[in-house]
């Protein structure tokens, strides 16, 4: 917590620390924090965020993530740090067609649910006393506990989770102004030259119109629409 969240409060975040950078003194100390990273650090990770304000969303808090600079040397990671801050990283520079990537994010809740539901148990058979959607038994006399490994009811869904391997099929230009004129064409291909946006008739339902960078990918991805997901190399 950076910063009082009353609404009457005057404070506002990192109002001090941004002038170090205005500072003489303070750029000094920059430039030594910088020196002593390529000197002694092994890993540099950057700090980033979401632009929210660019998607149809209610939300206006960013997200925030620790991201590691991978590939070269460390005065080389501190360099390229240094001259992307407070600028634009767009998904071209990182990733590229026909990449494998990992999809990371929290599926679909779908609450409590019952243990055939939740771990796919057998249903008993049609007679059984005392309902037939459960475990008829859950584990021997002893160890006299009820093991971890028992499928049980409880919450199913909204559960962080991590799939590996899924190719890019494309990565496409959003909605951008060239030579004065307005191109939406990014969704034609060899087979099909028709000029047409990746938006469907209607825009995408529960979600709107795409009109930013995106990327295609081959099968489907964890959680409901709008849920913010991990794209890793």
């Amino acid at each position: 917590q950076y910063f009082c969240h009353r609404h009457k409060s005057k404070k506002k975040a990192f109002t001090k620390y941004c002038k170090k950078w205005q500072d003489e003194d303070g750029k000094k100390q920059l430039e030594k924090d910088f020196s002593a990273m390529k000197k002694y650090c092994k890993v540099i990770r950057v700090i980033m965020h979401t632009q929210m304000k660019l998607l149809p969303l209610r939300q206006k808090k960013a997200h925030v993530m620790e991201i590691q600079v991978n590939g070269g040397t460390v005065a080389e990671k501190v360099d390229w740090a240094r001259e992307k801050l407070e600028k634009q990283v767009s998904v071209h520079s990182v990733f590229s067609q026909n990449e494998m990537i990992d999809v990371i994010g929290v599926t679909k809740g779908h609450g409590m649910k019952g243990v055939t539901s939740r771990w796919h148990s057998k249903k008993l058979p049609r007679k059984t006393h005392k309902g037939l959607r459960k475990v008829a038994c859950i584990g021997a006399w002893h160890p006299a506990r009820v093991g971890y490994s028992i499928a049980r009811a409880g919450q199913k869904g909204y559960h962080h989770r991590t799939e590996l391997n899924k190719k890019i099929y494309r990565i496409g230009r959003g909605i951008h102004v060239e030579d004065g004129k307005v191109v939406k064409n990014n969704a034609s291909t060899n087979y099909d030259m028709t000029e047409k946006s990746i938006t469907p008739l209607g825009g995408f339902p529960h979600y709107g119109e795409v009109n930013n960078d995106f990327l295609m990918l081959k099968g489907c991805v964890v959680g409901t629409k709008k849920r913010v997901l991990t794209l890793r190399k």
